[in-house]
């Protein structure tokens, strides 16, 4: 996030509080202290929430407080005087870069040394789209994958609001200098408020459509956000026009009681959400709007002004955009050796990375803000720099962890204490060298896709065949994600006998008629519910499949819940007529294997799982159930869970058996294939 100087014009003035001329005399720049101190409200609300102390659970509405600053000053620097856009990026760029090149490049110095091989290649990653300013769609393709969204977050995760912030700027400033250069006097002024309010209006009805629909892509998009920046803009429109056309002691009456209801919105926001209020959506209105007021009501009360001018609160804005660059990968990286930590450590963690911040606000920050202007050429050369370093950094990083997952490869393999000679996993002969898949590739060991992903908000599934797509003769694969890591499995059942294989998956949707909340989307997922109604009509109106597979995470409800939903569904299953069978769910590490694999420098047996919370009772396994209905079952828990010992391996025989923290590898389901084929159609 830009955290730029808290100087706006009464005439206009840069962020950097530089005059800037306005086409007549020159006029002073008047420096706003409550907006520096309104900043380190801002910060210091983040800074809060993210060590988790106690009582300020709202502060992620600080980032919402700077986008309005930021849409505040930057309005009021674009509508100053013309400025030449390369002039404009030159000025962003020198001004936000280098202290964001000064983190990234630490960050991977220090994700390098401290954190295991497997995150340090999605470090890397995630370094390229934070240096190239969309960290901010990387983190919604992550947050709306089901899968990937079960990852321990990024050291870099904050940097989606710098990235926001640069397109804002790019976006801004491209459309009001483009208006600048064409339209002149009163057509110009108004022509960028109605595009301020144009676009305004249309970003908050994105974000409101989808807060409801998709939570990480209202949180973390663009369009979802340019609302919040528009607000900033326009207060500083209305404070110009209000400055040239109303007699000051007029404007302080009306504006005085906007200030304090504008501090109370914002502090009552920060004190009274938490992680359950739906966000940003409607809920975000208080803040942005509070925001706004604090800004329109400017100096007129100094009563508000005062108390944002305290030197603690402007220390803290002084200090705001370096330390919120450093304190997350304190916080992520220190967390990732030692686990979770109590929030009285996180707390001083966060203080301890002021010391950094400060060094970067002395050295990097002001020697660039408060030096000499440079030609655009050299300030573009400046913010070049500071993206292509961080990109080496990257590529540093990759090259590192890639050798050293190299050589994790021989890996030692171990039997949990208990178990017992039983069936081997590998067919007689079968011998693996090393890990298989390897942990470079087992965290991406998917099961063939070919379109049959479907969205969190889908309600219904595409045609997705296998094999043969031309045979009367099909599979159906019915369920969740944990249904669909057997599609290999069922590929290669389907192609002996020349079938096809129909896969109809939802993630995190069981197929036991049961109504779920799904966390990533923030509510209750009734998409689940339609897609299960559609796909059920679905079956009982084609062709009669050779055999109905199910399976399913045993997670859904309690176990009555589950009971009465399996019920309810194979009520309906039971109508077509066609074989019916289940797949047992698979045992549930509650960990990341491949990077505990990769961490454990070559000790399978330090990413063994404690068996009693590796299974759940599952109705269709434990009861008669599956009996009532001629549901044929197969049970793999005790193949990959084997014996009766307190622990689960996360490897056998050398195949890696989890590509995350509960699906198991595409490997593992191809080395089962003959099982289910023998267990489910009586394959010899």
């Amino acid at each position: 996030m830009d955290r730029q100087a808290a100087a706006v014009p009464t005439a206009s003035a840069s962020a950097s509080g530089e005059v800037l001329p306005t086409g007549g005399p020159r006029r002073r720049s008047t420096f706003r202290p409550d907006i520096e101190g309104l900043r380190g409200i801002a910060v210091l609300s983040v800074l809060a929430f993210h060590a988790a102390v106690p009582g300020p659970t709202g502060g992620y509405v600080g980032v919402d407080i700077f986008f309005v600053i930021s849409g505040f000053l930057i309005t009021g620097l674009l509508t100053g005087r013309p400025l030449g856009l390369w002039d404009f990026a030159a000025r962003r760029a020198r001004r936000i870069l280098p202290a964001a090149a000064t983190v990234l490049v630490a960050t991977a110095a220090a994700g390098g040394a401290l954190l295991d091989p497997l995150r340090g290649t999605d470090l890397a990653r995630d370094l390229i789209a934070a240096a190239g300013q969309y960290a901010n769609w990387r983190f919604v393709g992550q947050q709306t994958d089901y899968l990937a969204a079960e990852r321990d977050p990024s050291p870099l995760q904050h940097f989606w609001s710098l990235g926001v912030e640069n397109q804002f700027y790019l976006f801004w400033g491209a459309l009001l200098l483009g208006l600048a250069r064409y339209l002149h006097g009163r057509r110009r002024s108004l022509a960028i408020t109605l595009a301020t309010l144009a676009v305004g209006g249309t970003s908050l009805a994105l974000c409101l459509r989808w807060t409801a629909a998709s939570a990480p892509l209202a949180y973390f998009s663009t369009g979802s956000r340019l609302w919040e920046f528009a607000a900033g803009a326009c207060a500083a429109l209305l404070s110009s026009a209000l400055a040239t056309r109303t007699p000051g002691r007029a404007v302080t009456r009306t504006l005085r009681p906007l200030g304090w209801a504008g501090l109370a919105a914002v502090l009552g926001s920060i004190l009274l959400y938490d992680r359950t209020t739906p966000f940003p959506g409607a809920a975000a209105l208080l803040p942005v709007l509070g925001t706004a007021a604090v800004l329109l009501a400017g100096p007129s009360d100094r009563l508000v002004g005062g108390l944002l001018a305290t030197r603690p609160l402007r220390a803290a804005g002084r200090l705001s955009y370096a330390w919120y660059l450093w304190h997350w990968p304190v916080l992520i990286i220190a967390q990732a050796r030692y686990g979770q930590l109590p929030w009285t450590v996180l707390l001083a963690l966060t203080a301890a990375s002021a010391l950094p911040a400060w060094l970067t606000l002395r050295l990097v920050e002001q020697p660039l803000r408060y030096g000499s202007s440079p030609a655009p050429r050299r300030g573009l050369a400046v913010g070049a720099s500071a993206l292509v370093i961080p990109l080496i950094a990257a590529l540093t990083l990759g090259g590192g962890t890639v050798r050293a997952l190299g050589g994790a490869t021989n890996t030692r393999t171990a039997a949990p204490a208990g178990a017992v000679d039983g069936p081997t996993l590998l067919a007689p002969g079968t011998r693996v060298l090393g890990l298989t898949p390897s942990l470079a590739r087992a965290r991406e060991d998917f099961p063939p896709g070919k379109g049959c992903e479907i969205p969190l908000n889908a309600d219904s599934s595409p045609r997705c065949l296998f094999g043969d797509e031309n045979s009367p003769d099909r599979i159906v694969l019915l369920g969740d994600s944990h249904a669909g890591q057997w599609i290999s499995a069922g590929l290669k059942m389907a192609e002996q006998r020349h079938w096809a294989l129909e896969v109809l998956v939802k993630p995190g949707c069981p197929l036991a008629t049961l109504t779920v909340r799904n966390d990533v989307l923030g509510r209750t997922y009734d998409e689940c519910d339609r897609w299960r109604e559609d796909t059920l009509t679905r079956l009982t109106s084609g062709p009669e499949p050779r055999l109905v597979l199910m399976a399913g995470l045993n997670r859904y409800g309690s176990q009555e819940e589950r009971t009465v939903g399996w019920t309810r569904t194979l009520d309906r299953l039971a109508a077509l007529g066609a074989p019916l069978a289940y797949l047992g769910d698979t045992p549930m590490p509650g960990k990341d294997i491949p990077t505990c694999l990769a961490a454990s420098d070559g000790r399978s047996d330090a990413c063994f799982f404690p068996r009693d919370t590796a299974f759940e009772p599952d109705p269709m396994l434990d009861g008669g159930l599956a009996a009532r209905y001629g549901v044929r079952t197969l049970d793999l828990g005790p193949l990959l869970c084997p014996g009766s010992g307190p622990s689960c391996p996360a490897v056998l025989e050398g195949v890696v058996l989890y590509r995350d923290t509960g699906h198991i590898t595409d490997t593992l389901a191809q080395v089962l294939a003959p099982r289910l084929d023998k267990g489910l159609l009586g394959a010899p």
